[in-house]
């Protein structure tokens, strides 16, 4: 018999690649979102798929599910500063309402259950790179904070789940990732700059674009999360590319891979955006016998490729999404 899991969040950006993931594993798979920012074209392709079953939903309400589970994957968030910033209320509620509900599914149904968590409850480090042992520097009320502190008090959350009722959790503290089937509009820097060449736009850069990122291709972090699903290790554990670039630096990178000669744009720098942001995997290499293989120009090569083969309207649509359509403030 096959293995089931509940994955939240299923028709975003990394749901729908965990979704792929795991039916190619022979895993029954039970895909859940209410469409917040996940596209329903993500997962069009599993419809048929006799392994496949949706359900959409808002996992801030109460979730029932008649047949028994082994695993749950929660991803059902806002992850973009733009999507958390026009929505933070619901920002708070999927992690903690949401997590909250399902971690009483996972209780219930006897299932293990991982978070998805962030490098964001780092907040804008004082410490570089960022290992799991570091608390963070995290504004709590700043407008990052709806999405900081929501991942933050889920990690707290989970661990109690864990330690009083002994649900099976695991905890991926997730850092920056790309790769096809992100939404170009979003916000997030490699979608932004590939959307810009391929518009012929000046390519906006906030700051000086002196801040660094560490960017992992979303086929080594879907692999680093199956692997620390399937492993003993309860407590948090950082999943990303500790390859750090500048801003700057992965401006000029995709401007050049597109054959673009446009100008940078310089703009504010949003209020408590971190300058630096590069993961300590010492523990995943160490415990998953995990490490990220594809490169930096391989992976830019293959988002560029995606979103080059999208119909030329989709590159030129704005982002209007009414959110009111699918959740209660």
């Amino acid at each position: 018999m096959s293995k089931t899991i509940l994955i939240t969040g299923a028709a975003g950006f990394l749901g729908s690649h965990l979704c792929d993931r795991f039916i190619a594993e022979g895993y029954h798979i039970i895909g859940m979102d209410n469409f917040i920012t996940g596209d329903k074209q993500n997962i069009q392709h599993l419809f048929s798929h006799p392994m496949f079953e949706f359900i959409e939903h808002d996992v801030t309400n109460y979730i029932s599910i008649s047949q028994p589970i082994d695993y749950i994957l929660h991803f059902a968030s806002p992850a973009s500063p733009i999507d958390y910033l026009k929505i933070p209320i619901q920002t708070l509620k999927v992690s903690s309402l949401g997590t909250h509900n399902l971690l009483g599914l996972a209780k219930a149904k006897k299932a293990r259950i991982l978070i998805a968590s962030t490098s964001e409850i780092y907040g804008d480090p004082l410490e570089h790179p960022q290992s799991e042992d570091y608390f963070g520097n995290v504004n709590a009320i700043g407008p990052r904070g709806v999405y900081d502190e929501a991942k933050r008090f889920q990690e707290a959350l989970t661990m109690a789940y864990a330690r009083f009722h002994k649900v099976q959790t695991r905890i991926a503290r997730i850092f920056n990732t790309y790769g096809p089937r992100m939404r170009l509009n979003d916000g997030r820097a490699i979608p932004a700059f590939i959307g810009q060449v391929l518009r012929g736009e000046s390519i906006s850069v906030f700051g000086d674009g002196l801040q660094t990122r560490s960017f992992c291709y979303v086929d080594d972090l879907v692999e680093g999360i199956y692997k620390l699903l399937h492993s003993d290790f309860s407590m948090p554990i950082n999943l990303g590319n500790p390859d750090e670039i500048s801003i700057i630096e992965l401006a000029k990178a995709i401007a050049t891979m597109g054959h673009s000669a446009q100008q940078i744009l310089y703009k504010p720098l949003p209020k408590d955006d971190p300058l630096k942001r590069r993961p300590d995997i010492s523990l995943a290499k160490k415990i998953l016998n995990w490490h990220p293989i594809v490169q930096r120009n391989e992976g830019l090569h293959r988002t560029l490729e995606y979103f080059k083969k999208l119909p030329k309207e989709k590159l030129f649509e704005v982002d209007h999404k009414d959110f009111s359509k699918h959740i209660k403030f």
